[in-house]
């Protein structure tokens, strides 16, 4: 996106208002740049706090109320989640802590079902495992990597990358309780030091019930109108001192260096609106030869194997409470990504992504050719070459990962092959110890997996996947054990899942409990589960995996060079990188929508909405009785909008992507108006392209939330923490 002057942007911004056409603004934007690279922007746009103010390492600032999601390594973060009162309170999204809810629940206690809500600090439940970072500080070492792996072979750079890695993080953490990574940009044209804050001790705190968090369920996912409240809310715990600890009754909650005022004055069409998060990952410099590979071959095979296993799954869970509750977050796991793919392939081709993709590439390369400079000039024709050779072997990958992982006996086989190869090398006096260790952490991961386990379920899922793994995949490619499987079953793969699950070890906890307690390498090998695995294996690490990495190595260094020659051929115009799960902020305006032709929404949506898509009993659209009556009574108090209705969603156009998913939405004042939660169906193709036009996110407005936490949960405590602001900013709310 190109910058303009101070000046010429605020015309453009009055213009806009006139209109009332307000352009999406791609860009998700590393906060340290914001000063140089959009701040201009974001002023004329509607924003009153300075660079500083958002972010800063030696003040307190926007970006320390922002807490990523993880189980301990900040590098990574499955969600966002943000400070917002000075006792550590976060908000993320109900799907974000859809899976500690479901760890806590029980047929008798469905938190599920009735939602949670903590009355004291007492009573908020700790998550093993569950980690949240905010981030320090992040630096520029891009000068000294290079000059690091200057004049090195492309081997002898892999090496030295790690190495020279490895001493940043060392200097930047030393004497310190900090964590930090450096991750590349630009596809290794760019390097950046981030340095974190971890803590080990984070709460439930509440939740609604999933007819509110999880209203509209799979038929509503990624579409717009939206009327749901996915929102819950944790609690960062610390030592005394105000450092992260492991989970202890003695630990306190955290006081945050910053939090988030909440406002209530709602959101008006144009509004400015920022989001500040964690996403995940995205592609938009890929070319069109990768995109080739996605849409005809890798992203129809997620569709087709996630789609019959979530068939599979469904049926046992509408039959049986226990596997409901065991099953939710898998099922939603599976069926959020299931959709998108449906989505990105429909978006790839509505948009002639592809097509466009190679007009770019058509324009780039007259420029390169002329540039004299080879690396420039051979880019596309190796990524041509390196993806046309990956084709066979990028399909075999995706069935690997859905068909052959999505049986969940076959992923806890896996664990236990360091130990099989162990003990058929030789148990000796000084590797007992070591033996020791694994069978007892194998006795955990055991206990851990029967806790949420449906034998049922996995067999006819295991039968199904791998039927179609034999059938789909070219048998040159197809592990030895298979055409055994075929020939004493028939080719019936569903009669070879129940011979796994009548004399497999692993189809029950008893058996592995068993097993571990009389550890026998003969017995191990000839489990039919290790011996599937074994020669699955033999095929992926002697026939797919040297000629993927062969592939996406020659992929790497070539994207590289065409990066940096997009780089060099459009030096004016300021590029953000791929979303990496580091910290980011988007910037936009709430604003309405037309999805195709004849067809507007309106930018909010309200509790009307609910009621009028209310089904009784169904598993989607039912919704609590208590909120259904204060629709009717129009009860809603000081969280009514101005027009008298209580707002649920709204939209927005800033980018975001996975990994935003519990992002605050914060206005140009910097206080809360939302959270983001979705992004939508037409703009499905958003991690592999932007698109102005039809690029939304989609949020709850923080009144609802507040009006579901105070006027349906009770929880009026939780309010009290909050600094909430009303038309005069900064005074609490009555």
């Amino acid at each position: 996106m190109k910058k303009i002057s101070l000046k010429i942007t605020t015309i453009i911004l009055a213009f806009v208002m006139m209109t009332g056409y307000v352009r999406a603004d791609e860009g998700m934007w590393l906060p340290m740049l914001v000063k140089r690279l959009n701040e201009a922007d974001m002023k004329a746009n509607g924003l009153k706090l300075t660079a500083e103010e958002i972010y800063s390492v030696n003040n307190s600032s926007m970006k320390d109320a922002i807490f990523g999601l993880g189980f301990g390594d900040p590098s990574w973060n499955f969600c966002t989640s943000e400070a917002i009162s000075s006792k550590g309170l976060l908000l993320t999204n109900h799907h974000c802590a859809f899976d500690m809810i479901q760890n806590h629940s029980t047929v008798e206690n469905d938190y599920l079902t009735d939602g949670f809500w903590a009355k004291s600090l007492k009573e908020e439940l700790p998550n093993a495992g569950i980690t949240a970072s905010v981030l320090v500080k992040m630096e520029d070492v891009t000068e000294r990597v290079k000059k690091a792996l200057d004049g090195l072979s492309l081997e002898e750079q892999a090496a030295k990358l790690e190495e020279i890695k490895a001493e940043i993080i060392v200097e930047a953490t030393k004497d310190t309780h900090y964590k930090a990574y450096v991750k590349d940009f630009f596809y290794g044209n760019e390097y950046y030091l981030f340095v974190s804050e971890v803590f080990l001790d984070v709460r439930l705190v509440g939740a609604p019930p999933s007819s509110i968090g999880k209203f509209g369920g799979d038929t509503d996912n990624w579409m717009w109108p939206r009327h749901t409240g996915d929102f819950s809310l944790l609690r960062i715990y610390a030592d005394k001192d105000g450092k992260p600890a492991e989970y202890s009754t003695e630990n306190v909650p955290l006081k945050p260096k910053h939090s988030l005022p909440v406002s209530m004055k709602g959101v008006e069409k144009n509004d400015f609106a920022m989001v500040f998060g964690f996403p995940g990952s995205t592609q938009r410099f890929k070319t069109s030869y990768g995109l080739d590979v996605d849409y005809a071959a890798t992203n129809p095979a997620r569709i087709k194997l996630r789609e019959a296993r979530l068939s599979l799954m469904k049926e046992q869970m509408d039959v049986d409470a226990a596997t409901r509750i065991a099953y939710a977050s898998k099922y939603a796991g599976i069926s959020n990504y299931y959709k998108y793919f449906i989505g990105q392939n429909a978006g790839l081709k509505r948009l002639k992504t592809i097509d466009k993709k190679r007009v770019e590439e058509k324009e780039y390369q007259i420029w390169a050719d002329a540039s004299g400079n080879e690396a420039y000039s051979t880019a596309l024709s190796r990524l041509d070459k390196a993806y046309s050779s990956s084709v066979d072997y990028s399909l075999w990958s995706a069935y690997f990962q859905e068909a052959f992982f999505g049986s969940e006996i076959v992923e806890f086989g896996v664990k236990f092959l360091q130990l099989q190869r162990t003990i058929a090398a030789g148990v000796t006096e000084e590797n007992q110890e070591q033996v020791d260790e694994m069978i007892e952490k194998l006795k955990e991961s055991t206990k851990e997996h029967f806790a949420e386990y449906n034998a049922t379920v996995d067999k006819n899922v295991t039968g199904a996947l791998l039927g179609m793994f034999y059938e789909d995949i070219d048998k040159q490619y197809h592990p030895e054990i298979f055409e055994r499987i075929a020939s004493e079953n028939g080719s019936d793969f569903n009669k070879y899942a129940t011979v796994i699950f009548e004399n497999s070890a692993f189809a029950s906890e008893e058996k592995t409990m068993q097993l571990l307690e009389n550890m026998n390498a003969e017995v191990l090998d000839k489990d039919p589960i290790m011996q599937l695995i074994t020669s699955v294996l033999e095929v992926y690490y002697t026939k797919v995996r040297p000629q993927l990495s062969v592939a996406n190595e020659e992929i790497a260094s070539s994207m590289k060079d065409y990066v940096a020659g997009l780089l060099v051929k459009n030096k004016d115009k300021t590029y953000y990188p791929d979303a990496n799960s580091t910290l980011r902020l988007s910037y936009g305006n709430v604003e309405d929508y037309s999805p195709k032709d004849g067809v507007k929404y309106q930018y909010f949506t309200t509790l009307e909405g609910v009621a009028e898509k209310y089904i009784p009993n169904d598993g989607e659209f039912d919704a609590p009785k208590a909120l259904l009556e204060m629709q009717m009574s129009k009860e809603y108090g000081k969280y009514a909008d101005k027009d008298g209705t209580l707002h649920v969603g709204f939209i927005t156009n800033n980018d975001i992507t996975g990994g935003n998913s519990g992002s605050p939405v914060i206005n140009g004042n910097g206080e809360l108006i939302g959270l983001a939660f979705d992004g939508n169906w037409e703009a499905m193709t958003g991690d592999l392209v932007f698109d102005e036009q039809y690029k939304r996110c989609i949020n709850v407005d923080i009144r609802y939330v507040l009006f579901c936490i105070d006027k349906l949960a009770g929880a009026s405590h939780l309010i009290d923490e909050m600094n909430l602001v009303t038309a005069n900013k900064g005074k609490k709310g009555k």
